[in-house]
């Protein structure tokens, strides 16, 4: 292939396993009409995501608080002489 453009050299690489009597020939965009219709096709607005969990969420930050409370300790927490942690109050 000659001049071959990033896009199409993705694709050939992606398909170069099953490519034995292909032959990949580049359509402009504008005389593409089946694809650039089904580009612009329009979508029905979803309100909700159903992939997104708010529950879920929420757990994730908490738990991204905790660890973040826990890392950021001075070093007055420390145990005398020990290198761990105080059992006492690490807020």
């Amino acid at each position: 292939m000659k001049n071959t453009n990033r896009h199409m050299l993705r694709w050939k690489i992606a398909i170069q396993d099953y490519r034995r009597n292909m032959t990949i020939i580049y359509k402009e965009g504008k005389s593409n009409t089946n694809a650039d219709g089904l580009s612009r096709w329009p979508l029905d607005k979803v309100k909700r995501n159903p992939a997104y969990d708010p529950e879920a969420a929420a757990k994730i930050t908490i738990h991204l608080m905790e660890i973040d409370r826990r890392r950021n300790f001075t070093f007055s927490q420390l145990a005398p002489g020990s290198g761990t942690l105080d059992s006492g109050n690490t807020d």
